[in-house]
C-alpha cells in the first residue's frame, strides 16, 4: 500500500505541526515494515529527519506553490492510495485526503490571529475538512469544537490522541541542571513554560502572576524561563518581561532542539502551562514524561489532557496562576505527588498507539477509495 504524508512542517519550526508529523512518521516506521509512505517536505534538511526508508519528495516553500499546484502534480505522478495533511490539502487533490485538525482557534478565538492568516484558514480549512474523507483530532474538546463549527458528520471525525515523543523521559535533575546552566547561563532554580510566542498562549499573564509570586514570597529564588520560537507578538511579550518589575529574572531561549528541550524540563522544579487554548497540548505530556510537576490552565482541551495529575488555575486570573506556582514551590509533598501523577499520566498516550490507530484509519479509507477519472480535479468525499 502507497500513503503519501504532507510532512512540509519538518525543518522549518513550525512547533507542534512539526512534533506531529515527525513523531506520527517514526511510529509508521516502528510498526510497519511494508507500506511505502512518501513524505512531501519543503526544507532541504527535513530528509534527515524522515525515516531512511520512506521516500523523500521535494515540494515548494511557498504555500501558494506547495498548495495550488507542486503538490497535485506530485500526487498525480506517484498515485499514492491517498494524502495525509494537516489543516489544509492541496487546491486540486486528485486523491482521497485525510485531513488532521489539532484546533479551530482561528474560528473561536480570532483575535489571537493576524487578519489575513485568520482569512486564509478560515477559508482554507472550511474547504479542506467538508472534501475530506476523514477528519482527525485529539481530543474530545476539538472533536466537538470541529463539529460544531463545521456541522460535519459525527462519524466523519475522529479522536487520535497526540503523544510526548520518547525522547522525553526522566533525567538525573542535578546533571540536567548543569546542561542548562552551561547551555542557557541559568544558575537559580528556575520554573519552565514552553510555546511560541503568541498571544493565545498568556506568556503576559504568566509575567504578570510570576512577578506577584515574587514580591508575595521574598524567600524564593527561582527564575522564570520561556522556551519557544519568537513571533510577531514577542516583543509584547519582551516588553511585558522589562516593566515586570522582575526582568533579570526572566530568560527567553527562543526555538530549542528536542534535547536541549529534554535538559529545560528535568531541570525545572515546576512546569506551568498558561495557554488560554489549545487544542491538545503536547508539552503538558512532555513536561510529566521528564517527572516535573505540572500546572496548567482549566480551559479547552488542558483539563481533559492533564486529566488530575495537573494543579489547575483560571488562565484568566491572576492571582489563580500566582497560588498555582506557590502551592507546588511550596509544598514539596505536593510536588512530589504530582510528579509521581505526572510520569503515570504520560505512559497512557504513546506514537506507536497514535500511529496505529492513524494506519487504521488509512487502510480503512484505502479500502473505499474509487478509482479517480483522469481530468477529475478532486477526491470525492467518503463518509
Amino acid at each position: 500500500m502507497r500513503f503519501a504524508v504532507d510532512a512540509h512542517a519538518i525543518g522549518r519550526h513550525l512547533t507542534g505541526n512539526e512534533v506531529y508529523v515527525r513523531s506520527l512518521l517514526q511510529g509508521f516506521a516502528n510498526i510497519d515494515t511494508e507500506s511505502e509512505f512518501l513524505t512531501y517536505v519543503s526544507s532541504p534538511e527535513a530528509e534527515l529527519a524522515v525515516p531512511a526508508r520512506f521516500p523523500v519528495r521535494q515540494i515548494s516553500s511557498n504555500p501558494f506553490l506547495r498548495l495550488g499546484f507542486d503538490m497535485s502534480r506530485k500526487l498525480r505522478q506517484d498515485r499514492p492510495s491517498l494524502v495525509h495533511v494537516q489543516y489544509t490539502a492541496p487546491l486540486f487533490c486528485p486523491v482521497p485526503v485525510i485531513a488532521s485538525v489539532h484546533d479551530v482557534s482561528f474560528l473561536e478565538h480570532p483575535e489571537y490571529f493576524k487578519r489575513g492568516r485568520r482569512a486564509q484558514l478560515r477559508w482554507s480549512v472550511a474547504r479542506t475538512v467538508r472534501s475530506a474523507a476523514l477528519v482527525l483530532t485529539g481530543t474530545e474538546f476539538s472533536r466537538d469544537s470541529i463539529l460544531r463549527a463545521y456541522n460535519l458528520d459525527p462519524a466523519k471525525v475522529r479522536i487520535v490522541p497526540d503523544a510526548a515523543n520518547p525522547i522525553f523521559r526522566v533525567l538525573n535533575r542535578a546533571s540536567a541542571q548543569v546542561q542548562v546552566r552551561e547551555r542557557f547561563k541559568i544558575t537559580h532554580p528556575y520554573l519552565l513554560s514552553v510555546g511560541d510566542l503568541q498571544p493565545r498562549k498568556n506568556h503576559i499573564g504568566l509575567i504578570a502572576a510570576f512577578a506577584a509570586l515574587v514580591e508575595e514570597n521574598p524567600k524564593l529564588k527561582h527564575h522564570l524561563v520561556f522556551a519557544g520560537k519568537d513571533t510577531w507578538f514577542g516583543t509584547r511579550v519582551r516588553e511585558a518581561a522589562r516593566h515586570s518589575g522582575v526582568a533579570g529574572r526572566i530568560h527567553f531561549t527562543g526555538f530549542v532542539s528536542d534535547d536541549d528541550l529534554l535538559q529545560l524540563y528535568n531541570g525545572c522544579d515546576c512546569f506551568v502551562f498558561p495557554s488560554y487554548y489549545e487544542g491538545f497540548g503536547i508539552p503538558i505530556l512532555e513536561a510529566m514524561a521528564c517527572g516535573r510537576a505540572v500546572v496548567c490552565a482549566n480551559t479547552s482541551s488542558m483539563p481533559e489532557v492533564a486529566d488530575g495529575a495537573g494543579l489547575l488555575f483560571d488562565p484568566y486570573r491572576t492571582s489563580e496562576i500566582t497560588r498555582a506556582m506557590a502551592d507546588v514551590l511550596l509544598d514539596s509533598e505536593l510536588r512530589a505527588r504530582m510528579e509521581r501523577l505526572g510520569v503515570q499520566r504520560a505512559t497512557h498516550f504513546s506514537w506507536q498507539k497514535t500511529a496505529q490507530m492513524t494506519l487504521g484509519i488509512y487502510h480503512e479509507v484505502a479500502e473505499q477509495r474509487r478509482p479517480v477519472a483522469v481530468g477529475v480535479k478532486s477526491a470525492p468525499s467518503y463518509h
